[in-house]
């Protein structure tokens, strides 16, 4: 399914009780196609969209991925989401998709989004809730007051709406907010 970048979505489905949207846990669904369906589907649109050329390369699922999919070049491997999947299933097949386009080409460029558009496959995936990681770090601008998360350390960053030509001493970002340290007991 394509949507453009201004679709809003109603997340309220996800939810156990629509009622209360303080829950950010999804439903979770159970059946998502096994690897040897994957392989099946792989084989079948190599043949349909790429004339068999596309080189066989591992599948599998990952249970720590917050995006929907990714292909890894140097292990020749198809990763899916399960977390991402199981909020929304119906797009498995259009993710493997997607990740077979990378295998010819790794960028998003405008060659990937033609090819894309060309055999019906998604360029970018939903969002979802649970699926963002909180930032480690939040940064600010000293004189704007512009909040910078970040889940990495900046080393020396200005301010991009206050500097006009690349890094500004005046507009150095300052760190507003550092990582909790977990205490395990």
């Amino acid at each position: 399914m394509k949507r453009s970048s201004g679709d809003a979505y109603n997340f309220d489905l996800f939810y156990d009780n629509p009622e209360s949207k303080k829950r950010s846990e999804p439903v979770v669904v159970s059946e998502l196609p096994d690897i040897d369906n994957l392989y099946r589907m792989f084989a079948i649109y190599n043949n349909q969209y790429f004339d068999g050329c596309l080189p066989q390369v591992k599948i599998s699922y990952s249970g720590r991925m917050m995006v929907a999919g990714a292909y890894y070049p140097g292990k020749k491997e198809i990763r899916l989401s399960l977390k991402y999947h199981q909020i929304f299933p119906d797009e498995v097949y259009d993710t493997l998709k997607h990740e077979m386009i990378h295998i010819l080409n790794i960028r998003h460029d405008a060659q990937f989004r033609k090819m894309a558009d060309r055999i019906g496959a998604s360029v970018r995936a939903n969002e979802h809730p649970t699926l963002r990681r909180q930032p480690r770090y939040i940064y600010i601008c000293p004189v704007c007051l512009t909040e910078y998360p970040r889940h990495k350390r900046l080393r020396m960053a200005s301010c991009g709406k206050c500097s006009k030509n690349g890094f500004d001493a005046r507009y150095k970002l300052i760190l507003k907010k550092k990582p909790t340290k977990t205490v395990e007991s």
